[in-house]
């Protein structure tokens, strides 16, 4: 498939959506819009705070919203109640559009606790399994440690990685369902099959950057600097 075919757009919420809402500007969550140009059909990743908005971006782009793809289940990502204020996410996208939500095993019932979907609204899956938009195939890795489920996202030499990894450091372990050994295989292993010139595009702005190549990533990223597991664990496992 060519890119020219791909259709990818990476928004930040606080400027591109939710342009008013203090908690987005915050919280600096990248949204994604990825789809197939042809058929006009577009899976948005992690859609919060401003349904709307995300929707008005893809029509701009003569692109319809059809699917999501949800990297876990923390509000910030998929909508619920963060620290008390409310965000909008995968409940109010349901409402607007017929949506199908590609949720990893694992990450179900936490998805369902957060936001209140029923079963019918998800698809659940197993990492490695392909979802396809029209003819582009997004294949899904699961990568637990942040959350049990945490899932990444490779299309076409981009990996969409939620809060798995970022530019500079990854996600956190000490909320509910993290794991910090987990994690550590997740980087080292589970992400080991996408090559250092696929493009890293991470599930907030904590960097200048908002993306950079996976060798670059793992060059300058000091969670890949120790050796082994325990070694790791002396770092992040606290």
């Amino acid at each position: 498939m060519s890119d020219e075919r791909l259709y990818f757009r990476q928004l930040l919420a606080g400027r591109d959506i939710a342009a008013s809402d203090p908690l987005a500007s915050q919280m600096v969550n990248f949204v994604y819009l990825i789809g197939d140009r042809a058929t006009g059909e577009a899976l948005a990743v992690d859609p919060a705070y401003d349904i709307d908005g995300l929707l008005e971006v893809a029509g701009h782009d003569d692109m319809t919203v059809t699917g999501a793809l949800l990297t876990h289940y923390h509000p910030d990502h998929v909508g619920g109640s963060l620290m008390g204020h409310p965000v909008e996410g995968v409940q109010e996208l349901l409402q607007r559009q017929p949506t199908v939500l590609h949720v990893q095993h694992d990450e179900a019932e936490w998805v369902k606790r957060v936001t209140g979907v029923s079963d019918s609204d998800m698809a659940l899956h197993g990492s490695g399994d392909v979802v396809r938009v029209g003819e582009v195939e997004v294949e899904l890795i699961h990568t637990p440690g942040h959350t049990p489920g945490s899932q990444c996202f490779l299309v076409e030499d981009r990996l969409v990685a939620g809060d798995t990894l970022f530019l500079d450091g990854c996600g956190r372990t000490d909320l509910p369902g993290g794991d910090p050994e987990q994690l550590y295989y997740s980087l080292t292993q589970r992400l080991a099959k996408v090559p250092d010139h696929a493009i890293l595009f991470p599930g907030h702005l904590y960097s200048m950057a908002s993306s950079a190549s996976m060798g670059t990533t793992r060059e300058h990223n000091m969670v890949f600097r120790p050796q082994n597991a325990a070694e790791w664990l002396k770092v992040f496992g606290a």
